[in-house]
């Protein structure tokens, strides 16, 4: 599910960059190299492609945000946290030792650990 979910968010992450970067700005932007940017134009209308490249990106956008909250929603209960090194160990003590965490009682030696 999550490889499934990942794949998605990747493909929209794609698609959002190019729709951003085919977008002519005040100094033409990349969409300059696909075709001249003019062209594009002829393809879409003569306000067609800015519409159509603005809408995608503002559907892609939503998207990619969309995914992000359901990747993390899924993630948080799908996984259980993997402990650190250090947190194996001192629960490996703490389970192997009961005695090291009882009290002891006054004027008496602490117990050493493993005796």
């Amino acid at each position: 599910m999550m490889g499934f979910l990942i794949a998605i968010h990747v493909l929209v992450c794609i698609l959002l960059i190019i729709s951003i970067l085919m977008q002519s700005s005040k100094g033409g932007g990349m969409a300059g190299v696909f075709g001249g940017g003019g062209n594009i134009g002829g393809v879409f209308g003569g306000h067609g492609a800015a519409s159509f490249l603005q809408k995608a990106t503002m559907w892609l956008g939503v998207t990619f945000a969309v995914m992000t909250i359901l990747i993390g929603v899924v993630s948080v209960r799908t996984s259980s946290a993997p402990k650190s090194a250090l947190q194996q160990v001192l629960d490996e003590e703490k389970q192997a030792s009961p005695a090291n965490v009882l009290p002891v009682a006054p004027g008496s030696e602490s117990p050493k650990p493993g005796k």
